[in-house]
């Protein structure tokens, strides 16, 4: 089954299910698969809708995701189309996709090709298991655009590497390659690039071959014992989110990186 989420052969998003395992992959590569509006409904879409076993979940091209498009999302002070804004409300305030991804008790696999940035790092993040290609990058960007991250930023990200180097990412903005990943215990393997997928997806037929229910409750058993309230802590994010876009700092931050020029930041 293939599927080209969206309509059309060139859709943002695809999705192939293979003997139960559901393969999602970004599909934007001449933005470096950023997340429009629509990418964000269709990706929550096809995690909701999807009966597979094991999602993997990566990118086209030569990026994992790029974070929010520049111009549609950040770069932009209208609102987002009301039929996305009304997704929000049914999440409490959690970014619906990340909803989708938090919530699913589908194990989640993250292929990561290539840089994995801003919201592209809370993608990869949500997965249950990362496997990094060489050439993979991270960095929770947010603060470089005057912003505070999203709930996967603040709730798992200190799990995985500990606090003070969490605080560090966080708090400096700074991008590491897949070895510093590694190393830190981002990901849990890092390989060369062309064993990026068949890695992943031989995980996922591990995976997929054991009972299914079994696999299901033992997700929702970690999520009960390791993780917040994730409308709580989602709602608190985007809260601050939007009250920091309104600022002189976030506009700045975003202006500059479009005239590609260094931010003058002032705090206010």
């Amino acid at each position: 089954q293939r599927n080209a989420i969206g309509g059309g052969q060139m859709s943002d998003i695809i999705y192939e299910v293979t003997d139960h395992l559901g393969v999602i992959t970004l599909n934007g590569s001449d933005a470096m698969n950023s997340l429009t509006y629509q990418l964000y409904a269709d990706l929550e879409d096809t995690v909701r809708t999807s009966e597979a076993r094991v999602l993997v979940i990566t990118g086209s091209g030569r990026a994992f995701c790029a974070g929010d498009d520049m111009k549609q999302i950040l770069g932009s002070s209208e609102p987002a189309p009301a039929q996305f804004r009304d997704r929000a409300k049914k999440t409490g305030g959690l970014t619906p996709a990340a909803d989708a991804l938090l919530h699913t008790d589908i194990p989640v696999i993250a292929a990561i090709n290539g840089p994995a940035v801003g919201w592209g790092m809370e993608l990869a993040l949500m997965a249950d298991i990362r496997v990094a290609s060489e050439l993979a990058k991270f960095g929770e960007l947010f603060v470089l655009r005057g912003l505070c991250c999203d709930a996967p930023g603040l709730g798992r990200l200190a799990q995985l590497v500990g606090r003070e180097t969490a605080a560090e990412l966080l708090f400096t903005g700074d991008v590491i390659d897949a070895h510093q990943a590694k190393t830190l215990g981002l990901v849990g393997r890092t390989v060369p690039h062309e064993a990026l997928l068949p890695t992943a997806m031989e995980i996922a037929h591990k995976i997929a071959r054991n009972p299914p229910l079994a696999v299901q409750a033992l997700k929702a058993g970690l999520r009960r014992t390791t993780e917040p309230d994730w409308q709580d802590t989602g709602r608190w994010a985007i809260e601050q989110i939007t009250r920091l876009r309104g600022t002189d700092d976030s506009k700045e931050g975003v202006a500059a990186f479009l005239e590609k020029r260094e931010p003058v930041y002032r705090g206010h």
